[in-house]
Parts: structure tokens; sequence; C-alpha cells
């Protein structure tokens, strides 16, 4: 998949937002989860993903998306995407993901997904380390949870002394989104991507706060679905400050879904959380310095 980055793609500083890469890379992703799965799929959670180079208006974006291992029901897709300058001709690597797709059965039929067929030596290396990775998404969750809960002992809490260190109240940030059917895919779930591009922009809000400047995202961590939305649903977006690290500050996002019902007795469903890690750049392109929060 290749896509021209164009001035509406692009944030104050020309170059292209998060949110439409986001967008693409889930869409080029499924749709090589599909043409294996023969059935339609959904984003199950993404790998930790990290931006190494900037795009800017008038280059050429490039998605290349395979299936590296496919599971029972699941599979991984590796995301490789490059950007090309149109005048230099010159290739660099923007990032490198991994994607997990769940086959949607039709009807009451049950799918069990065909073996991938392995052509070259990389795309035997790729299916080795595919398994690997699964393992580890899977004590990914079951570590952190582990450690949320150690967190929460009484007499665990940190709290920061300095003077001048910023309340992360102050950073807190909430987003409602209408799902409508250019937000969905045929059966009207909601598009992963487009629920990562809605998470970026609350948390991109949330860390503006701190630097005062135009925050630039660098990573997305442990983004998974917990449960699906669908056209109609409310989507209330919960951003706010975790932590600062000198020049980087992350961004915690909690993401919950409400039909009707829900909204009226105010009964959401957790669908999604994430972490997002932001950088900044003062008018010389200099890293600036993110302030002490205070929880």
């Amino acid at each position: 998949m290749c896509r021209a980055v164009l001035p509406a793609h692009a944030g104050p500083r020309g170059e292209l937002g998060a949110g439409p890469l986001l967008r693409w890379m889930d869409a080029a992703a499924c749709l090589a989860a599909e043409k294996h799965a023969g059935v339609s799929c959904v984003t199950a959670s993404m790998d930790d993903i990290q931006f190494e180079e900037a795009a800017r208006v008038g280059q050429i974006i490039a998605i290349r998306t395979k299936v590296n291992r496919a599971f029972k029901t699941s599979m991984e897709v590796g995301i490789k995407v490059t950007v090309q300058d149109v005048l230099t001709n010159a290739e660099k690597i923007v990032s490198v993901a991994y994607a997990t797709y769940v086959a949607k059965p039709v009807g009451a039929g049950k799918v069990e997904l065909k073996p991938v067929q392995l052509l070259s030596a990389e795309d035997h290396l790729e299916h080795s380390l595919a398994i690997e990775r699964r393992r580890i998404r899977l004590g990914y969750v079951q570590v952190f949870q582990k450690l949320m809960q150690e967190s929460n002992k009484e007499g665990d809490f940190y709290t920061c002394e300095e003077k001048d260190a910023v309340s992360t109240e102050h950073t807190h940030v909430q987003s409602t989104e209408l799902v409508l059917p250019p937000h969905a895919n045929h059966h009207g779930n909601t598009f992963g991507g487009q629920i990562m591009a809605w998470m970026q922009t609350v948390a991109s809000i949330s860390a503006s706060r701190l630097c005062r400047s135009h925050p630039i995202l660098k990573a997305v961590n442990m983004f998974k679905f917990w449960g699906p939305s669908f056209v109609g649903d409310r989507l209330v977006f919960n951003a706010i400050v975790n932590n600062t690290f000198h020049n980087s500050v992350e961004v915690g996002v909690r993401v919950e879904a409400y039909n009707c019902e829900e909204w009226i007795q105010d009964q959401p469903r957790h669908i999604n959380s994430a972490f997002l890690i932001f950088n900044a750049l003062n008018d010389k392109g200099e890293l600036l310095t993110f302030p002490r929060v205070k929880p």
C-alpha cells in the first residue's frame, strides 16, 4: 500500500500525523489478514510500535504487510513502513510493527486458519519468531497485572516533593466520539486504526499541556483490545500523563464504549487501553525538557 503525504495528513510542523499513519497501518495489515483467512478479521492487539523517522508533505509512504504465522483462529501480521523522497529517491524506515488479528466466523461456523506458506529464509525466520512473540504477548499482560496489584498495596504510592512539579490532574483530557459507518468495517465493528488515531489525538492534547508545544509521538505500548465496539457506540477517551522522563512523557489512555442503553445507565464497556510516549522540539529542533509531575 502506498500513500502520498498531503497537507491534510500533516501536523503543524508539516510532518505526517501519527493518527493517519496508524489508520493506514491497521488497514493494510487487516487486508493481509483477510486475504489469508478468507473471512473478515478484527484487530486484537498491536505490539509496541516505535517511530524512527518522520514523513513530510510531498513524500511517499509505503506499507508492506504479510502474515508471518497463523494460529488456530488468530494470526500475526508483520508491518513495515518506509518513507520515500520523490526528488532524491532515498528511502528510510519509519516503523516495523507486529499486529494480531482474529478471524470472525460466518454465522455459526468455526474458523480454522490454514498454515502460512513459507517461501524464503526470511519467511521461515519470521514464522519461528512469531511463536516466541506470541508467548511474550501472553506473558506481558500477566506480568503487568501483577505489577499493578503490587503497586496498589497500601504505602506503595509514589509522591513527588518537588516544588515546581505539575499535578497530573492538569493534564487530564476527555473526548467523546460517535462511531459512524465510515469508522467501521462492513460488519459494523469499529476499525482498530480509527480508535488508535482518536487515542493519539487525545493523548497529544494531554502531553501538550506540559510541554506547551506540539508533541511528537515516538511509541505506542501495550495496545490491546479487550472488547469490540460498533456503529452507533459512543466512545469515551480519557487521557492523563502518567510520568515524565526528562525529554519524554508517557500518557495513558483508556477507552470505554457505550451503546444507547448503556449511555443512559452509565454502564461503560472497557474496550482498550494503551500507553503513548511523546517528545517535543523547540524552534531550533532541540528536544524540550518536560517538568516533573505530581500524581
